[in-house]
């Protein structure tokens, strides 16, 4: 396959102002891209901030995940196609006719002596013709086809986090690559996956939940207190 360029500043820019009409631009990419085969097509679906190294969002064809790649592996040039190889078309040669057997001349013998007994010819033993044993060759085994490169397992990071309000938001890394970004998760969700984890993971996730719920709680008690406030001065309205 031929050397594919990389996305440029300008080709960011064309591929921003094609997003912005609604139409999703189309990419391939390079032998640069880690983890899916180089010279595949996706689609551009955002794009992230440019001080990370893998800012451009895309779709590969075929897949519904979103990934994020770098501008070094993709590329708006369109790889050509691989051309399929010629069948053989040798045709296999005629066998030779088979010669017919040629008369083998009977030799002349001498005529006997009248004493003697005249030899009784040998009977010719008729030997039944066997067919030829056929030994079964063994398959051989089909050329594989060569795919493409074999990516090796990328290292995968899972990241939950929670805020002073009690809001948890979880991020997938697999490799360099930012898959899952800040996604909300229910805190009971949260609590039942800590306790399927070792139990310092499960009182770490505990202490944030209790501090999360007396917040709450507390909270609770402060706009029940400015409910009835004002409930008294409407009341006070309402009177005058």
């Amino acid at each position: 396959m031929a050397q594919l360029v990389s996305l440029s500043d300008e080709d960011i820019a064309q591929l921003r102002g094609e997003l912005a009409t609604g139409r999703p631009p189309m990419v391939w990419f390079t032998k640069a891209a880690v983890g899916v085969p180089a010279g595949g097509s996706a689609k551009v679906v955002s794009f992230g901030p440019t001080t990370e190294g893998d800012f451009v969002q895309v779709r590969p064809t075929g897949s519904k995940d979103v990934l994020s790649f770098s501008p070094s592996e993709l590329t708006r040039t369109r790889p050509p196609r691989r051309k399929a190889a010629p069948k053989s078309a040798a045709k296999a040669e005629p066998k030779p006719a088979r010669s017919a057997p040629q008369p083998v001349a009977e030799p002349v013998l001498p005529r006997p002596a009248p004493a003697r007994p005249a030899p009784q010819p040998a009977a010719a033993a008729t030997a039944t013709a066997q067919p030829p044993e056929v030994r079964p060759t063994a398959a051989k085994p089909a050329a594989s086809r060569r795919s493409g490169r074999a990516a090796p397992p990328a290292e995968v990071t899972v990241t939950l986090s929670s805020t002073p309000d009690g809001d948890w938001r979880v991020e997938v890394v697999v490799g360099k690559k930012r898959t899952v970004r800040a996604l909300p998760v229910a805190p009971a969700e949260v609590a039942r996956a800590a306790r399927a984890l070792p139990a310092q993971v499960s009182e770490a996730v505990d202490r944030a939940l209790d501090a999360a719920r007396r917040a709450q709680q507390a909270r609770v008690v402060t706009l029940q207190a400015e409910l009835e406030e004002a409930q008294r001065a409407l009341s006070d309205l309402g009177l005058r």
